[in-house]
């Protein structure tokens, strides 16, 4: 019985069929493989259903791509098995105005958080850091339509109904917070942006309520909207 003659070989970069023991394509003059290991055989595989060969360096590429795709599929099963907590998306920086940016408020996910609770409107300063040293409060009744003042020391939450440049002048700022009271929104006033760092500085802002959350101060929104106050958004108070 004649020996079973092996199958060729080919040029990885032209295509053409070599002997077994050819160092040389005698076609294009490219130095033949000589691994015959796992790279061999797969380039052999390789030759014999298509006529051009990258070369070998696409074994070990092709190996690292299925191990970084495997590697992302773990990491995909193991973030949606995780634990079930509630789930926090911060809104993306948006303007307090033309160019301005307003402070991003956490929203949660729906149905990942019970229903907000309804607005508590505070009626006198905001609570010290733990171990702050207490002050008696002091107030003293606003007269009738009076805007109301943000707290001295005090920082929270508000609703933004309007942010106007300084240019404008604070009566037309207070002309627009007087327009809310009437409206029916609680505890509108003004204040100086540029006196609160988490603000941008150069606008009198129109405000809203003073919260202790956002949530609360977000509850307040719709009757914001409501009042003729379509653009307003909460806003965090700091100085």
């Amino acid at each position: 019985m004649s020996e079973r003659r092996k199958e060729p070989q080919y040029c990885p970069r032209c295509g053409v069929a070599y002997e077994p023991l050819q160092e040389y394509c005698l076609e294009c003059g490219e130095r033949l493989p000589s691994n015959r290991g796992v790279a061999g055989v797969l380039a052999e595989a390789w030759q014999r259903r298509l006529p051009w060969y990258p070369g070998d360096w696409i074994w070990p590429a092709l190996l690292f791509l299925a191990v970084a795709l495997l590697a992302t599929a773990a990491a995909v099963v193991a973030g949606s098995s995780g634990g079930r907590g509630t789930t926090i998306v911060a809104q993306p920086s948006v303007a307090l105005g033309p160019g301005r940016p307003r402070t991003a408020v956490p929203t949660a996910l729906p149905g990942t958080l019970p229903a907000a609770p309804r607005p508590t409107v505070t009626t006198g300063p905001l609570p010290k850091a733990p171990g702050a040293p207490s002050t008696a409060a002091r107030t003293t009744p606003a007269p009738a339509g009076a805007l109301t003042a943000w707290p001295a020391a005090g920082s929270g939450y508000t609703d933004v109904l309007e942010s106007l440049s300084l240019s404008a002048g604070r009566e037309a700022a207070a002309s627009r917070a007087r327009a809310a009271k009437l409206a029916g929104l609680p505890q509108a006033g003004v204040l100086v942006s540029s006196s609160y760092a988490s603000l941008h500085p150069g606008y009198y802002v129109v405000f809203s309520g003073v919260y202790r959350t956002p949530a609360e101060a977000a509850a307040g929104l719709a009757a914001a909207h409501a009042g003729g106050f379509p653009d307003a958004y909460v806003a965090r108070v700091t100085h």
